[in-house]
């Protein structure tokens, strides 16, 4: 394995190459860098724009303290309660007999949903795809509108299928 070191004197010397001839000076195994200047020195008489009026800065030692004042709580916010969707999630979560198995799958989905998505983006590098997907997804998108959301009748078929999925998903209430 390789290893370069930086010396006090801004070289790097790669530790594996061979030493440079003696009649040689440089060579591709030592580079040298050349020195930073100096940082000017800045006095504080000068000032670059003439129409401030202080140009140094001044320091000041300032103290803070802390004091202790309690807001006075109020009912409203003794009383936070959680969304109806939580409840309705803790509920469900303690009716589960196996959680174990539960947060199994819920990490092979995360897992799925990272490879998945690692996939999409390799195919999404490739030069013909995007543009084929693209067009895929118009068409789709532009079938579904016409063949569900057009007309009063089939939304109201298509707002009854998610309703029904979502009372099989969640249990009827």
């Amino acid at each position: 394995m390789a290893s370069l070191s930086i010396s006090s004197s801004s070289t790097i010397i790669n530790s594996r190459a061979s030493p440079p001839p003696p009649h040689r000076q440089a060579s591709a195994s030592c580079i040298s860098l050349p020195m930073l200047p100096p940082k000017p020195l800045q006095s504080t008489a000068y000032c670059p724009f003439p129409t401030l009026h202080k140009c140094r800065k001044i320091s000041r030692n300032v103290l803070t303290r802390a004091t202790e004042v309690e807001a006075p709580v109020t009912a409203e916010a003794e009383s936070t309660e959680l969304p109806e969707i939580l409840k309705t999630a803790q509920e469900a979560w303690e009716k589960v007999e196996d959680k174990y198995a539960i947060g199994s799958l819920a990490f092979a989905a995360l897992v799925a949903l990272w490879g998945s998505t690692g996939l999409i983006s390799a195919i999404d590098r490739l030069p013909l795809f995007p543009g084929v997907f693209e067009l895929v997804g118009i068409g789709y998108t532009g079938w579904f509108v016409y063949k569900n959301l057009i007309f009063k009748p089939d939304r109201e078929v298509l707002f009854q299928k998610i309703k029904d999925t979502y009372k099989d998903i969640l249990g009827s209430s």
